[in-house]
């Protein structure tokens, strides 16, 4: 059959195996927001130093990143199923080591080796879903599901750990993933199909580790510029990660049996869709340090209950999925494309008018419209992605996919945190109330949070002057924010109009997809040994 004119129709045991595969990826997502709310009762536990309080956070984050491709690649080359079972395996023990650590260093230990198999589940379910699903409404279907479980992961997160942390110790947190993991472990072989490339050659370990190096420096140097400023540390970072990203590329240009085909980045088909992906990232993931702070400090807020707050944001995610999904077939996926970065960049707009005295309903309707244009964009800009891509390919094309968003995300904390850091400094420190002692100056300057605790010690005119100040501060901040994600958001609306709208033109070259291989224990998947569709590239 001509799988260009019609491809074989998942049925139920594809769609029960789109649901075993989700949630995983609830699970990795939620398990990097949820230490936001854990922390001080871990710290009151464990006593780490700032130091180590700061690992225990970023060891899952850095390891997860950092081995995207890695384990795209040994998926496509061993085995998707395998990986990704294997790999759930590791995360379920990893989850009870790091709840029952006695100490920083283990729990530290534990978070990177969460990290390094959280890294497994991403990108194989991703290409599992490529093969899962041939028809490619349905497929585009699946992988809006997909993205709205990763993004609600991270929603969840705070609200279930705020749950967890009423009645039990801090370590039920990383508990809740055991049951998911066992799930998928048993269900894994009897509803998902295996794949692997059927010549995947030999596996490039300096590759592998040349593409760690370059993720981790990177991704380090930004978060660092992020939290310090602009600095030594983090230029040189940087520099370190691109230059072993120069010497990456250049060893797929050369090595016999590359973990990245570069063919696939000189269609716009792939490439511009992974710039999008990270310029949504990077204003959504960058914006989101002001929000959090806005409803806990400015509006005073707790934790699980600006989290609650957090929830519409999340709902209405589906809203745009499906809207973009539905219309995708009918207008093309760049318009549906240009038209969500439109509402995520009309939605900044708003956010640009927040005020001090904003209430919550202005922040949460705002940050809703923007949910549901990247909630669109993300569930088309990865299905565009993975079509793009050869179905041996898939893993690492889902790899790709993933560690664009992560720099995209990486790069939006920094950035924006910087800009709105310098923003803050010097408005605050021009008009900080007089009678605090440098000290007190310093930490008020410093950070949003300094200067509320540095008020909460002041007499009360002298610090209700402060928080003004502050507060108004911070508030033009998120202004400017909001200013910059709207350009982001237009900048690639307008880079979809001039270049990914050529990719779907009729004429393109067609690249003929590989037979996949057919291997035991494939639990009865029907689609298995079947075609998969050939997919257009420029």
């Amino acid at each position: 059959m001509d799988m260009t004119q019609g491809s074989k129709r998942a049925g139920t045991r594809q769609w029960t195996g789109l649901a075993v595969l989700v949630l995983p990826c609830v699970l990795a997502s939620m398990d990097m927001s949820v230490m936001f709310v854990t922390l001080p009762s871990l710290s009151a536990d464990l006593q780490p130093s700032s130091s180590q309080l700061l690992w225990i956070m970023d060891s899952y984050g850095f390891l997860l990143a950092g081995l995207l491709i890695t384990m795209g690649t040994l998926g496509d080359r061993i085995g998707r199923r395998r990986v990704l079972l294997t790999g759930a395996a590791a995360f379920g023990l990893a989850s009870v080591l790091a709840a029952y650590s006695t100490g920083p260093e283990m729990l530290i230990a534990t978070r990177a080796l969460m990290g390094t198999a959280g890294a497994s589940l991403a990108p194989s379910t991703l290409s599992l879903i490529r093969n899962m699903f041939l028809d490619e409404r349905q497929r585009a279907t699946a992988v809006g599901i997909w993205t709205a479980g990763f993004a609600g992961g991270a929603v969840v997160g705070p609200i279930i750990g705020g749950l967890l942390l009423e009645h039990f110790w801090w370590g039920s947190v990383f508990l809740i993933n055991v049951p998911v993991m066992i799930l998928l472990v048993v269900l894994g072989p009897l509803l998902l199909p295996e794949y692997r490339d059927p010549e995947p050659g030999r596996f490039d370990l300096p590759g592998a580790l040349l593409s760690l190096a370059a993720v981790l420096a990177v991704i380090y140097g930004l978060k660092t510029t992020a939290g310090h400023g602009f600095g030594w540390t983090g230029a040189v970072c940087v520099a370190a990660g691109l230059s072993a990203g120069t010497l990456f590329v250049r060893r797929q240009r050369t090595a016999a049996h590359p973990m990245i085909d570069l063919a696939l980045f000189r269609t716009s088909r792939f490439n511009v869709p992974l710039l999008i992906d990270a310029l949504a990232t990077f204003a959504m993931v960058g914006f989101s340090l002001f929000n959090w702070q806005f409803m806990q400090i400015v509006l005073g807020m707790g934790p699980f209950e600006s989290a609650l707050w957090s929830l519409p944001t999340f709902l209405v995610m589906p809203v745009g999925i499906a809207l973009a999904t539905a219309m995708a077939p009918r207008i093309g996926k760049p318009n549906v494309m240009t038209a969500g970065l439109a509402v995520a960049a009309a939605g900044y707009i708003a956010l640009a008018l927040i005020r001090t005295d904003s209430g919550i309903m202005h922040l949460v309707s705002a940050l809703a419209v923007v949910s549901v244009g990247i909630g669109g964009v993300s569930a088309v800009v990865t299905e565009v992605i993975l079509s793009a891509a050869p179905p041996e390919r898939a893993g690492a094309a889902s790899a790709l996919a993933e560690t664009s968003a992560e720099f995209g995300g990486a790069l939006g904390i920094a950035v924006l945190g910087s800009i709105g850091t310098a923003v803050y400094r010097s408005q605050t420190e021009s008009q900080a109330p007089a009678g605090l002692t440098p000290g007190q100056r310093a930490a008020a300057t410093e950070t949003l949070g300094g200067a509320a605790d540095t008020a909460a010690t002041l007499p009360h005119q002298t610090a209700e002057a402060l928080r003004k100040v502050a507060f108004d501060a911070f508030s033009h901040e998120m202004r400017i924010a909001a200013v910059a994600s709207v350009v982001v958001t237009a900048g690639g609306a307008i880079l979809i109009g001039s270049l990914l709208r050529n990719a779907e033109r009729p004429g393109s070259v067609v690249v003929p997809a590989a037979e996949p291989e057919h291997t035991a224990g494939h639990g009865g998947q029907e689609n298995a040994n079947e075609r998969p569709a050939r997919t257009p590239t420029s």
